[in-house]
């Protein structure tokens, strides 16, 4: 087989195109491949694809993969048809898209090595500004999000994460059911809930289809919720009220290291449980067991708070309220407050034995999300960083071949 019938079966041309020529520069490490139609053929149109003449052509020219280790560029003589009906127009060629200046198989390369490599190393790899990487990036990201159907989401999750150093933040959208996101965007306050409505109006969503939220207390959360989606019922999640009351645990300790000096050096060993501690944690609890600690009596109620997720619904709301009471009368500050915040969401905590809905699936994205971050360091905008959460938590961008 001639080097051209090899190139002209490897490039998969079609009938229309064929391989005219190629030069090959070994000092330069450079392969150009010369592509070019048959004389006479007619090309469809883009709008009402009746075959047409060629009206003129323009010099274009694409990056292809390497071929082995020489940088391959494509060549060809774009045409353009004049159309009786809908003017001149450019037709498209097989091997790239329109406006790119890299061929399918490039570009398929690219996507499947954004999913495991940081993008600046791509972009040294391959030999193009990062730049370049990131527009094939988002072209295909975009395509797929704005494909979106989310005319079957019912059940949404909603949580921040930390974009930049400081107090930048993303807000995600989770659907509950696929555990994909849907929806990313600045911000974590109540207009990322009503800019949420938007998107869900987009894509053939409707406000009166989503019957369940799950979010953590955020009064901001919780005011967008409830004044966009009023049709819906939120759950909270259980592992943000553990954090809460982990926290107040926590409050006492610090409080009664004052005059307990050993409490200092002990945090990690009042927020885990038992079966989690080290050797080494569990014997420094063992010292604190012959002391009638108040951070021992909050530790206690923890665990006991945490046992009733275990329970049925009739049995935990009834647990609850009993532990409602005893946080009350406990004579510590800190757990009084944790139990005036439970009375206050109450409805929302308790629908958990309802739903079992949790922010667990947006804690394992995160962690996705913060490895995407990883590989979109050195990233010069919000939208890139956004890109990357949905190419990695929203399964967006497919190969483009």
């Amino acid at each position: 087989m001639k080097d051209l019938d090899l190139f002209q079966a490897a490039l998969g041309l079609g009938e229309e195109w064929v391989v005219a020529k190629t030069e090959f520069n070994p000092q330069d490490k450079r392969l150009d491949i010369y592509l070019d139609f048959i004389p006479g053929t007619q090309f469809p149109c883009p709008v009402c694809h009746k075959a047409r003449k060629v009206y003129d052509t323009t010099e274009r020219t694409w990056q292809h993969l390497n071929f082995f280790q020489h940088t391959t560029y494509i060549h060809a003589r774009l045409p353009r048809i004049d159309c009786e009906t809908d003017g001149v127009k450019q037709i498209q060629v097989p091997w790239a898209r329109e406006r790119s200046g890299f061929t399918l198989l490039f570009e398929a390369m690219i996507m499947a090595l954004a999913n495991e490599m940081p993008i600046c190393s791509i972009a040294e790899m391959v030999g193009v500004h990062d730049t370049r990487i990131w527009r094939i990036i988002e072209h295909y990201v975009n395509k797929d999000v704005n494909n979106l159907d989310l005319s079957t989401v019912t059940r949404v999750g909603v949580d921040e994460t930390s974009s930049k150093r400081g107090h930048n933040y993303v807000t995600l959208f989770v659907d509950m059911d696929t555990s994909k996101v849907i929806y990313v965007t600045e911000g974590k306050n109540a207009d990322t809930i009503k800019s949420f409505t938007g998107h869900l109006l987009e894509h053939n969503g409707s406000v009166d289809q989503i019957t369940e939220f799950s979010s953590d207390l955020s009064p901001a959360f919780i005011a967008g919720i409830t004044t966009h989606f009023p049709k819906a019922c939120i759950t909270f999640d259980k592992f943000h009220v553990m954090k809460l009351l982990n926290k107040a645990v926590d409050e006492t300790r610090r409080i009664e290291q004052v005059e307990e000096k050993g409490l200092k050096s002990s945090r990690y060993v009042w927020l885990k449980n038992p079966a989690n501690l080290s050797k080494k944690e569990q014997k420094k609890l063992d010292s604190f067991s012959g002391k009638k600690l108040k951070t021992g009596r909050a530790y206690r109620m923890k665990l006991l708070f945490q046992e009733l997720f275990t329970y049925d619904e009739s049995q935990a709301i009834s647990g609850l309220k009993k532990w409602y009471t005893w946080a009350m009368h406990s004579r510590l500050e800190p757990i009084k407050a944790f139990g005036r915040t439970l009375k206050k969401h109450w409805d929302g905590i308790i629908r958990w034995f309802n739903t079992k809905l949790t922010n667990g699936i947006l804690e394992g994205l995160n962690s996705l999300v913060q490895a995407a971050k990883a590989r979109a360091r050195g990233y010069r905008s919000h939208s890139y960083y956004k890109i990357m959460i949905y190419m990695v938590a929203g399964k967006m961008g497919r190969l483009p071949i």
